[in-house]
């Protein structure tokens, strides 16, 4: 994992500027981006609550610049990554003449701000500035309102959580974040700058990968119903078939993962959940006749 440094202009059109928040979940921290090539800048997102390394930062790349930021696009809800909107703001003398959107949640209120006015965004909307042409694209699964940006000029692709620069994410619908990888792969960028690691200069490998580990997964799981028609299972006892070679510690993460992908097979229909004769939550194949 090569160091990413706390600014960084990737191109003639994008200027990264680290979040400056590392953590298990954050990696190096979180990656903000200004995007454009003229005086008014868009922001994407903008990192957590509190950390003035990022803040100071930031400034002096509007400084340097000579810039200012007129659009804020939330890529989704997360804490590191809409958490500083009112240390960005703070730092800009224009914040009155600056929008702010984000996709609303469908699964729980947003978070209000004092004061601050957050434009909901719609599935395909655009916007311009000197040198940028970018489309938002709003793809569900790791929460309900995440957004990936698409950049014509570079055909690059900003992924917010969907996609990260090392390892894989997580997610609140696997149903729904598969389709959104899909969408991902069929954009088929050429590089995708990542909500949090290094620039992913392989993308459609990557994208590839993500779908292939959760399809490796699912075969596993389908697997043990389509040899055990009649019985029923719970994620535990799921994960005791499949996770053989992971520590005890880690049963109940891997039951959480297993959680998901017992969701997504619901929806499609391939599963149906009941209760035992404890009245604990399971599930079992769906035969091709039921109703339920």
């Amino acid at each position: 994992m090569s160091l990413i440094p706390k600014i960084t202009k990737l191109s003639s059109r994008v200027i990264r500027v680290l979040g400056c928040n590392p953590g298990p979940m954050t990696l190096q921290g979180t990656n903000t981006y200004l995007l454009g090539t003229g005086e008014k800048r868009i922001l994407l997102d903008t990192g957590d609550e509190g950390v003035p390394d990022y803040i100071n930062h930031l400034k002096s790349v509007l400084i340097d610049e000579r810039i200012f930021i007129n659009n804020i696009i939330i890529t989704h809800w997360h804490h590191d990554h809409i958490g500083g909107l009112l240390d960005v703001l703070a730092v800009m003398e224009n914040n009155q003449e600056c929008k702010i959107w984000k996709f609303p949640r469908t699964d729980a209120p947003d978070t209000k701000f004092d004061n601050i006015e957050i434009c909901p965004l719609s599935e395909g909307q655009e916007f311009h500035g000197d040198g940028v042409s970018l489309k938002v694209v709003h793809t569900p699964g790791h929460t309900t309102d995440h957004a990936i940006v698409l950049l014509r000029e570079e055909n690059a692709l900003f992924s917010g959580d969907c996609i990260l620069g090392e390892g894989t994410t997580v997610f609140e619908d696997l149903y729904d974040y598969m389709k959104s990888l899909n969408v991902i792969l069929e954009a088929k960028p050429s590089i995708i700058y990542p909500g949090h690691g290094n620039v992913i200069n392989d993308p459609i490998e990557r994208v590839q990968q993500y779908i292939d580990h959760r399809n490796q997964r699912e075969s596993q799981i389908f697997a043990v119903f389509n040899e055990n028609p009649q019985k029923h299972f719970n994620e535990l006892d799921l994960v005791k078939i499949i996770y053989k070679e992971i520590s005890e510690k880690l049963w109940m993460a891997a039951a959480a993962n297993v959680h998901h992908h017992l969701g997504k097979l619901t929806k499609e229909n391939k599963l149906m959940e009941i209760l035992d004769e404890d009245g604990n939550q399971c599930w079992k194949l769906r035969s091709p006749n039921s109703n339920l």
